[in-house]
């Protein structure tokens, strides 16, 4: 007993120090791919995503992004405990999740609602948020959430929904883009239903708000 519970702790610390290796690495190189990316390009032939810096991009893109899905990114450590409560007592579609959250489940993980993947979620979360600082966890969610069937990441969303770089993109452009998530499969982004039109609306006053009260200043440059 005593033999198993030493290889089991060897076993669980190896997988520890793996994990800690794997977010190092991925503060400064680009993740080549996950595993929900590989089973879209095997299922539609191929899928579309390019790595743009978040230094190249519009600071009104990530402001977007921030005020879509995780006002309180800059404030918090990875976990909206009042989030979550509410997700609990209303079955909010998100779960509560941040955009550090998502981060750790789109790059580390698979899709699914498993309680081990949200153990696996919430400690790869400690990780990235312990190792990265906002401003990378911010760009490799922009370069890793769906906007599309296939359609990976704000540069390939941006040249498959406007025809422009994700460099050029308006503050509406920006706005309109986040307004698909978390749904990109059942909301169109260039014929967007009342509803997307009003959640842009309110993406982009977000966006101006955390820019003007602080809320957004670890996105700055």
């Amino acid at each position: 007993m005593r033999r198993a519970l030493r290889w089991g702790a060897l076993g669980a610390a190896g997988l520890l120090a793996l994990a800690v290796l794997a977010v190092l690495l991925l503060r400064f190189v680009a993740p080549p791919t996950n595993l929900y990316q590989i089973a879209e390009a095997r299922r539609l032939g191929g899928i579309q995503r390019q790595w743009v810096p978040l230094s190249e991009l519009p600071a009104q893109v990530p402001l977007a992004a921030a005020a879509a899905e995780d006002a309180g990114f800059c404030g918090h450590w990875g976990f909206e405990p009042a989030a979550i409560r509410d997700a609990w007592a209303g079955g909010a579609r998100r779960g509560g999740s941040t955009i550090s959250q998502q981060t750790a489940k789109n790059v580390f993980l698979w899709q699914g609602r498993s309680w081990l993947r949200k153990g696996l979620e919430a400690g790869f979360t400690v990780l990235i948020e312990a190792l990265w600082p906002k401003r990378r966890i911010m760009e490799v969610y922009l370069n890793v959430a769906e906007f599309d069937t296939g359609v990976f990441g704000i540069e390939a969303a941006a040249r498959h929904h406007f025809g422009v770089p994700a460099a050029q993109l308006s503050p509406a452009q920006a706005a309109r883009l986040m307004a698909v998530l978390p749904d990109p499969k059942g909301r169109s982004a260039v014929r967007p239903s009342g509803f997307t039109r009003q959640r842009t609306q309110s993406i982009a006053a977000g966006a101006q708000t955390l820019a003007a009260d602080g809320r957004g200043a670890c996105l700055s440059r």
